[in-house]
């Protein structure tokens, strides 16, 4: 199939959804809004082991999707866009399936299971569920949405491609952005420029680029527009260190791995603006 089909589909599965939403303009089509970027000195927070009151120097927080937005604060809405919810129910045709039928699940997370992204009639039928999830964060009020597990293909035992994983990924985005939100890759460093262009990301966010020596691969197309999580239980050295890196992006903040709430045990949080101004 050449582009233009490929282009000329992915419009007409964005504005089917847009009709059944019930969201259309006088030319079949929604007016699409200026999306709001990050924060140019953005200081994160990423709370989606749960909710709790940033700091008073936090300008931005990460909430999953089913929690509600921080008020006065730029807010990411987390969508898990490439593998299932855990405890949400999925149809099993829309699920990748093992050679006994049964549903394949992240190793990292086994109460996840990779949907099934592998033809453009599939893509149509997931999109169509999570557009209504798309929806819900923006009527709740985030300015902007991230789409977990982006790499599920390298997890799929061969049943998806890379080239699946973009084609949905620019049709999230389509979405996305017909509702006024930014979008956000989800880690992925291996994304080409030209991938990444065709998708249409606004922002990144990565986990443990610092870790993995990875923190180039976003912000030399990003630039400020990178959210960094490193995680205790696995630095390259001192957090102080890791922030004085000059590879290290400026809106870099430190997580227990479950990211519990403040008042949990275990939870801990620290960011970069905090090391960088003590210089």
């Amino acid at each position: 199939m050449t582009q233009d089909m490929h282009r000329s589909t992915w419009t007409l599965v964005a504005v089917t959804l847009i009709l059944s939403a019930g969201r259309v303009s006088a030319t079949g089509s929604e007016t699409i809004r200026a999306v709001k970027p990050l924060p140019s000195d953005a200081v994160a927070d990423y709370q989606l082991g749960g909710a709790y009151d940033p700091s008073a120097r936090t300008n931005l927080v990460v909430r999953d999707s089913t929690a509600a937005p921080a008020r006065g604060l730029y807010n990411i809405c987390y969508i898990n866009g490439f593998q299932t919810q855990p405890g949400v129910a999925w149809p099993l045709e829309l699920l990748v399936t093992d050679s006994k039928g049964k549903p394949l699940v992240d190793p990292n997370w086994p109460d996840e299971h990779l949907l099934k992204i592998s033809s453009e009639k599939l893509r149509a039928a997931v999109l169509q569920r999570l557009a209504v999830t798309i929806s819900g964060c923006a009527r709740a009020g985030f300015d902007a949405v991230e789409f977990d597990n982006l790499d599920s293909f390298t997890r799929s035992k061969g049943a998806l491609k890379r080239e699946d994983a973009v084609a949905f990924a620019t049709l999230l985005v389509r979405v996305a952005h017909g509702k006024g939100l930014a979008a956000g890759q989800k880690n992925t460093p291996q994304l080409s420029d030209r991938e990444r262009r065709q998708i249409g990301f606004n922002f990144a966010v990565s986990e443990e680029c610092h870790r993995y020596d990875e923190c180039s691969e976003y912000t030399r197309f990003y630039g400020d527009q990178v959210i960094n999580i490193e995680y205790v239980d696995d630095l390259r050295g001192r957090f102080a260190d890791v922030c004085m890196a000059t590879a290290t992006p400026h809106d870099t903040v430190l997580r227990d791995r479950e990211l519990k709430p403040a008042q949990r045990k275990g939870y801990r949080h620290d960011h970069c603006v905090e090391h960088r101004s003590a210089q």
